[in-house]
């Protein structure tokens, strides 16, 4: 029998400890082998939990279409899921949709290796073209990045633990051009001395860390908030806390990335900057700083532990100026 509770509509599912799995009807009616290589796939072969949750409801949503044209899992073929596609694509973004087909795709793999279906009806279909050359990210210039940090802790000496907890975050993701789920899974041991100077170990994406020199204002503002929290030697502890408005005391417990982009739209607007800058802007502002004092592309790849350099590539705004210098010399 196939661990897991039963649910009241004959649903199986399985508990995990950050999103819990349901098993469609159109899965579990296929039988037990077809449901537990459904959980293997997302258990097994989906490390990582924003990733899992996606594809998870990817799949449920499909599932569910399915359902409703009255389909078994052995009826799909390539033209349900073109159809099902095709509907998507007129109420979705393309990347999303793309998302969606990819996740589609890759548990039929699964099924097929399993022996549950005899081929995949994914395999043939393709999704809407999306071609990104830019990112849509808001970024920062250099001069709006210091002013935001800079009005974060106007006053040294008065400054609050949230002020300088908030200043040192926003500083590890400008200066190391790090992912936030990569800052805020952080250990205070993980920042580190390395000969004469401190270094960045950072969380990054499938258990990977990538580590770095921190520079040094970032080293500067993590001593401050550090020393502030007397943190120092709870080295196993994280090292950005939950520090609730209504209290201002610190807690044993990390930070959460979307309370995170709370703050740093708080701070935005306080600041006199644009709200829809996002936790990802830091990462663009950073890369975007580096390349415009001389930095190189492939050096700014390896900074930010990006895969290929395309990605690398779209959070690159040093364009941008030069496309505004050049509408300006419209002199009418």
């Amino acid at each position: 029998m196939l661990p897991g509770p039963h649910r009241p509509n004959g649903a199986l599912a399985v508990p995990l400890p950050i999103v819990e799995l349901r098993v469609p009807a159109l899965i579990a009616d296929a039988g037990d082998r077809a449901a537990r290589r459904f959980l293997e796939f997302f258990t097994a072969t989906i490390r990582n939990p924003n990733t899992r949750g996606a594809y998870s409801r990817a799949c449920r949503d499909f599932f569910a279409w399915c359902q409703q044209h009255h389909l078994a899992l052995a009826d799909i073929e390539p033209l349900h899921v073109a159809t099902y596609i095709e509907a998507l694509t007129a109420r979705r973004s393309a990347p999303t949709v793309k998302q969606h087909l990819a996740a589609i795709k890759m548990l039929f793999d699964h099924l097929v290796t399993g022996q549950v279906v005899a081929f995949n009806p994914a395999s043939s279909v393709r999704g809407p073209k999306h071609v990104v050359k830019k990112g849509k990210t808001p970024v920062l210039t250099a001069d709006d990045a210091r002013a935001l940090l800079d009005s974060i802790v106007p006053d040294e000496g008065n400054a609050r633990l949230i002020d300088l907890r908030d200043r040192a975050l926003i500083a590890v993701m400008v200066y190391s051009f790090a992912r936030i789920s990569a800052v805020v899974g952080m250990k205070v041991e993980d920042y580190y001395p390395n000969g004469k100077r401190w270094w960045l170990r950072l969380h990054e994406k499938g258990g990977k860390f990538h580590e770095m020199p921190a520079h040094h204002n970032a080293e500067a503002y993590l001593d401050a908030y550090i020393q502030a929290a007397g943190i120092s030697e709870e080295r196993k502890s994280p090292l950005f806390r939950s520090i609730p408005a209504r209290t201002g005391n610190m807690t044993a417990l990390p930070l959460d990335r979307r309370n995170a982009w709370d703050m740093v739209k708080r701070r935005a607007k306080a600041a006199g900057l644009t709200n829809r800058l996002c936790n990802h802007s830091f990462r663009g502002t950073g890369i975007t700083a580096y390349l415009e004092n001389g930095g190189d592309i492939v050096k700014a790849q390896q900074m930010a532990a990006h895969a290929d350099i395309k990605t690398t590539k779209l959070y690159d705004r040093t364009d941008d100026q030069v496309t505004l210098d050049e509408v300006e010399r419209i002199g009418i």
